[in-house]
């Protein structure tokens, strides 16, 4: 929703096409991000409670009282909900959009160098094949993403953030869920 935002509030769009157009353009890849999160949680979870005749065991639900955020099972159907792996939910208080350009770039540089390093942490905990998949994408486009900033940052100010800040230089192309997107280019556009 950040860059969502960001590219609804941009002024002089036609001045600042190409910053704008990659805002945007991002944004509208991030709700295909979501839709697949959302396609990989429901992959996960079907079939994730047993039925018997249409009716769920009696203890069918009994192995979730470990479980860190049981309302995704109590109250979301077992489906993916707007809410972090705590639970809490989404918001629009998390939205930033400055209206400075510099100031938006610079935050969705560090949005994304935060999020690629939260996507390997989730990779390295899965081993269900539909989230190995999703994350070894999310990563390689991730990456994409940080870079783009980066790059849109030097070009705008003449600093090179990806030396400037030490962020997570994650070796996509050692990780083998990352491989075949790396294979049809995906980290190219």
């Amino acid at each position: 929703m950040n860059y969502t935002f960001q590219s609804f509030n941009f002024r002089n769009r036609q001045g600042a096409r190409p910053f704008y157009d990659l805002i945007a353009n991002i944004a509208g890849e991030e709700f295909g991000h979501i839709e697949l999160v959302a396609a990989t949680i429901n992959t996960m979870l079907t079939g994730a409670t047993p039925t018997d005749n249409g009716k769920a065991p009696s203890d069918s639900l009994a192995k979730l009282k470990d479980v860190g955020n049981p309302h995704h099972f109590l109250a979301g159907g077992q489906g993916a909900l707007p809410q972090n792996s705590q639970g809490r939910p989404w918001n629009g208080d998390y939205v930033f959009s400055s209206g400075d350009l510099v100031e938006d770039l610079t935050h969705n540089f560090f949005l994304e160098t935060g999020a690629r390093n939260n996507k390997l942490k989730v990779w390295e905990m899965v081993d269900h094949s539909a989230a190995r998949a999703l994350t070894g994408y999310l990563l390689v486009r991730g990456g994409v993403h940080q870079v783009a900033y980066a790059r849109a940052l030097e070009r705008l100010t003449g600093a090179d953030l990806m030396k400037l800040f030490p962020s997570p230089r994650i070796p996509t192309e050692k990780i083998p869920d990352c491989k075949p997107y790396i294979d049809r280019g995906e980290h190219l556009r």
